[in-house]
């Protein structure tokens, strides 16, 4: 089984080992339940629970929006720096000769080091505060370049044009490797997520079938644990699970470039190893 698999079968494990606990305990608070639940008044009851559960909701439901959001745009972040590095791989054939050649190699090096080791690092979310190292070679390769010709001009030009969007691409791919939602959120969600629960609990009534009993509680838990399972999917949006983010966009990107390279004729020997790590 896949990795992506497992942690598909982990998730609807969780949620249905919390959902029995709770059905569990409904049923053992039901045997000594008084008729009618032990709210005197239902409606009454039912109004305060109404509350809880609709705020809760409003405030899982924002909190899930934002998250998604940021998703994305770390998405949305790889997708546009792949494409950028390809776009850069095309300028850089119209710059000084031995610029060119070192950017190019340069540029299949940020690739590699992107699918490999630095995607690696996003996914332990230690990648917020580094810098891709191909990224401050290109930095110092097109420092010392001298465009002469006008062509070499509008390119230089260009490059650094698309230097900056190739910059501002990578912080919206990784912006969202440290987490989005902070740990006293957490607290607050799952809190308010177990008084409902007990809250549920004082809902027992022995005058009501153990299935319609079962099925207030393990519907409201299901939906709860359902809700927060895809928050924290959203606020850790990089790994292998199915729907998390991968290096695709710039795995295609590399295939590309060096479609491109042998088309034009280029025999390139990149300065690093096939996962970016140079030589």
């Amino acid at each position: 089984m896949e990795e992506e698999d497992v942690n598909v079968v982990i998730g609807f494990a969780v949620g249905i080992v919390i959902t029995a606990i709770t059905i569990t305990a409904m049923l053992l608070v039901r045997k000594r339940a008084p008729a009618g639940s032990y709210f005197s008044d239902g409606d009454r009851a039912s109004g305060v629970f109404g509350v809880l559960a609709t705020g809760f909701s409003v405030l899982l439901g924002f909190i899930i929006v934002i998250a998604f959001q940021s998703y994305d745009e770390s998405r949305a972040g790889a997708e546009m720096e792949a494409e950028i590095v390809l776009q850069q791989v095309q300028t850089a054939q119209f710059l000084p000769a031995d610029t060119a050649e070192d950017l190019t190699g340069q540029l299949v090096c940020y690739a590699r080091s992107v699918i490999g080791p630095q995607w690696d690092a996003l996914e332990r979310g230690q990648l917020s505060e580094s810098i891709n190292p191909w990224g401050g070679q290109m930095y110092l390769t097109i420092k010392a370049a001298h465009p002469q010709s006008t062509a070499e001009q509008s390119a230089y030009d260009r490059w650094m044009d698309q230097t900056g969007e190739r910059e501002r691409a990578r912080v919206d791919r990784i912006h969202a490797a440290q987490g989005l939602v902070p740990l006293p959120l957490w607290i607050a969600l799952f809190t308010i997520f177990v008084v409902i629960l007990v809250y549920m609990l004082f809902f027992a009534d022995p005058d009501e079938g153990a299935v319609t009993q079962s099925m207030l509680m393990g519907s409201v838990t299901l939906i709860i644990t359902t809700l927060l399972a895809l928050l924290v999917f959203f606020n850790n949006p990089h790994g292998p699970g199915l729907g998390q983010l991968r290096p695709t966009a710039m795995e295609r990107t590399a295939r590309q470039i060096d479609a491109e390279l042998d088309f034009a004729g280029l025999d390139l020997t990149p300065p690093c190893d096939s996962n970016g790590i140079a030589h």
